[in-house]
């Protein structure tokens, strides 16, 4: 669905209202909570999708809005974009109707992961006069000089290339930006609205479709009148001084020229549904050519017979490693024991994750006041993301060895007509590009997940080699695709096995996962 830059859009998924990283629910319950209550029935498989037209799709929660259109995968399998967002610009006079517009095409295409991105959001941060010049109606508004043109093109570059951008929130009533910025990511479809949206060479050639609303000058200087007042708790002859020196000039010289620039002029705005339908199946025709179609069959076959990568660390199969796998594989196991020695292999893994950071020397005084020379560990920091739901469950593990560690989150679920990866949630900690990314998944068998994951941080700008895959069981499909894709990826599990069947389990696997509730599938890609 649709986030609006400044208007209560999310994380491209979803809208966090609490901290990142704080989980909702006890990470050290997290893997016996994938286990039903001893004689307890099974819960019935829950709709991942909404099939109702006239609903949205989505799940609200006193917390969060979470999209249950899930996201297609946006790239190929070398881990790359292939096509990239579908931009419309909408452009037009102040108060013309532009955002109703933009709304209405979102309603009408009926497609998840649409991002609204207004020019608003990005007037220039005001010096001490020209705050005091806003103050008394006399500093303009509509000139392009007001406009940050270097923000919004690099903003709209990066949203095209499908990665997270950070927006700023502007307030009308202190002619300011706000401290805190809006996060954006995950457009399918990115509609960029303003008075100004034609008036940039290099902007224009971002827009793969132009529109111009046009309508009446009396009926706009009404509209600006309501909003203003309303809204922005300006007074009136504040407003209409504004508007005869500075509205309907700029409209005149700078606005109205951009007409001719336009692929399609709206008449009347939001009353002309004809148009609006037009352009709508247009959008759609688009989108129909930029579909991504992933062929499992040949991600299962492509890598065979080839040697395992160097990016691959396995956990050295001691007696002990090998007993724990015996336990957890053999499908006479109690549940009780199966949860016990998982979370043992487990906290094996993240220790040996650890170990393949990066340290350097450094020289420590003892209490005998003697030196020693070790080793710190030489990055910011570390911050987990799980794969839910199945990653959850290495959370403690990894929270029992890295003190105050940030955890974030990732909800990856399998398309059941189309066998694809979709994305569906996603709660990241702040500055995570600067971090050490510990990526946990419990099983990978196709990498299908894995590579989604991946290329979701890829686009939060966390650098490809500080990424750590770790599962507690790979199959050798689901190493060679990751690799394939991102060569720089280092992936770390205690156990690599030769096969994927039919339904893509891992053979021969580990012992049985229950279903996540949910999903109606077992746990790995």
């Amino acid at each position: 669905m649709a986030a609006a830059a400044g208007d209560g859009g999310g994380e491209g998924v979803s809208e966090e209202r609490g901290a990142p990283g704080d989980g909702s629910t006890s990470g050290a319950e997290s893997l016996d909570r994938l286990y039903p209550a001893v004689g307890a029935a099974r819960p019935p498989r829950k709709r991942t999708t909404s099939q109702c037209k006239s609903e949205p799709p989505l799940l609200r929660t006193s917390k969060r809005t979470i999209y249950t259109a899930g996201r297609p995968p946006w790239y190929n399998e070398h881990g790359t974009q292939s096509k990239e967002a579908f931009v419309i610009g909408l452009g037009g006079g102040s108060a013309s109707g532009k955002t109703t517009v933009a709304r209405m095409i979102i309603e009408a295409l009926d497609v998840p992961w649409v991002v609204l991105l207004s020019m608003d959001s990005f007037y220039k941060v005001l010096t001490k006069q020209q705050q005091e010049q806003a103050a008394s109606n006399d500093f303009n508004f509509d000139h392009p000089d007001a406009f940050d043109f270097d923000l919004i093109i690099s903003t709209l570059k990066k949203l095209k290339q499908g990665k997270s951008v950070t927006i700023p929130i502007y307030d009308f009533t202190t002619h300011s930006r706000k401290k805190e910025w809006k996060t954006l990511y995950g457009a399918n479809v990115i509609i960029f609205e303003g008075i100004m949206a034609f008036a940039d060479k290099e902007l224009l050639e971002l827009l793969d479709m132009k529109i111009f609303v046009d309508t009446d000058s009396d009926i706009r200087l009404v509209r600006r009148l309501r909003r203003d007042i309303g809204e922005r708790g300006r007074d009136i002859e504040g407003v209409i001084k504004q508007y005869n020196k500075f509205v309907k000039p700029a409209f005149d010289q700078y606005i109205q020229p951009t007409m001719r620039l336009a692929d399609i002029v709206v008449p009347r705005g939001s009353g002309n549904t004809v148009a609006i339908d037009l352009i709508v199946q247009h959008v759609h025709s688009q989108l129909e050519e930029r579909k991504l179609r992933w062929d499992m069959a040949a991600l299962a076959s492509a890598h065979q017979c080839h040697p395992l990568p160097r990016t691959l660390s396995v956990l050295k199969s001691t007696p002990q490693v090998r007993g724990m796998h015996t336990i957890i594989r053999d499908k006479e196991t109690s549940r009780d024991e199966f949860i016990f020695y998982s979370k043992r292999l487990m906290r094996l893994l993240i220790e040996h994750a650890l170990s393949l950071l990066p340290f350097r020397s450094c020289t420590v005084q003892t209490p005998q006041g003697e030196d020693y020379e070790g080793r710190s560990y030489s990055g910011k920091q570390i911050t987990g993301v799980s794969i839910l739901r199945a990653g959850e469950t290495m959370e403690p593990a990894l929270r029992a060895v890295c003190k105050d560690v940030r955890i974030g989150t990732i909800l990856i679920q399998t398309n059941s007509n189309t066998g694809e990866p979709e994305l569906h949630y996603l709660r990241l900690p702040k500055d995570i590009s600067e971090d050490h990314v510990i990526l946990m998944d419990c099983t990978v068998s196709t990498g299908a997940a894995a590579m989604m994951a991946v290329r979701v941080l890829l686009d939060h700008d966390v650098p490809e080699d500080k990424i750590f895959l770790l599962s507690l069981l790979m199959a050798e499909m689901g190493v060679h695709s990751v690799a394939y894709a991102f060569p720089q990826v280092k992936i770390i599990t205690t156990a690599v096995d030769k096969k994927v069947n039919n339904l893509f389990r891992i053979i021969p696997g580990i012992g049985e996962y229950p279903p996540v509730a949910g999903s109606g599938t077992c746990l790995g890609w």
